[in-house]
């Protein structure tokens, strides 16, 4: 699929956009057809953005918040995507956290799958240095679920995780990539081309939007078959 990148100077200017392309989508859901299904992932990488999101004009009230994906960890677990969440979002806001805490946890994903909308208007996610989104990470046997929403991965970097499997990130009318850093550099030249050799590479949406700071798509930029990109400070998140 087509990804439009658009790169920024710096990580606080890139959390800026990516929270007005949030707030914006809000709006426009809202007004549409008055409410907003937004799926988000963890991680380190997106948590500027959530600061700044959950200061800003948001329609709480028409907004659901979803995971995209969560660790297998106790919920005071400093790991656990859930807790960046309702330590960053304001006390209005309405998550639908996975259930990662129940026994049976490929019980609990299908209720989950069974709880989301049937699309969402937007999805963030992050980006790997091994191409990893979401918890589709290579090799895992997660890759290949078709006929679920959401699937239980094998252990990635300690812990098992509850994710939403291909099938489910298709929900997606919008996607929101936000990534940062050199180390992505490799990975995010071949989302963009849409090498499907990577996990990230595989996702497929209606539209789709990268926002990246500079020290992360430079090889990108450099080369001439890459698509259009959008310098931050001409266009604004439409």
């Amino acid at each position: 699929m087509f990804h439009e990148l658009r790169t920024f100077d710096d990580h606080a200017e890139l959390a800026r956009a990516a929270a007005r392309f949030v707030v914006e989508s809000a709006h426009l859901a809202v007004n549409s057809k008055g409410r907003f299904n937004l799926a988000v992932s963890g991680g380190s990488a997106p948590h500027a953005m959530f600061k700044v999101f959950a200061a800003s004009p948001m329609p709480w009230a028409q907004t659901v918040i979803y995971q995209v994906d969560e660790r297998v960890v106790g919920i005071d677990d400093p790991q656990r995507n859930l807790r960046m969440l309702r330590e960053t979002l304001p006390a209005i806001a309405v998550v639908r956290p996975m259930p990662v805490d129940e026994v049976n946890l490929e019980r609990a994903a299908d209720d989950y799958a069974a709880s989301l909308p049937e699309w969402f208007d937007l999805v963030h996610l992050g980006l790997g240095p091994d191409g990893h989104t979401a918890s589709l990470v290579p090799g895992d046997a997660v890759l290949d679920v078709t006929d679920r929403d959401v699937a239980i991965s094998g252990e990635y970097q300690g812990n098992q995780r509850m994710t939403l499997t291909y099938p489910g990130l298709a929900k997606a009318k919008q996607l929101l990539w936000v990534v940062t850093g050199p180390d992505k550099r490799r990975a995010l030249n071949m989302l963009v081309r849409g090498d499907r050799s990577i996990p990230a590479g595989r996702v497929e949406a209606r539209s789709s939007t990268v926002m990246a700071d500079v020290t992360t798509p430079s090889v990108v930029m450099a080369d001439v078959t890459s698509p259009p990109t959008v310098k931050a400070g001409v266009t604004s998140p439409s």
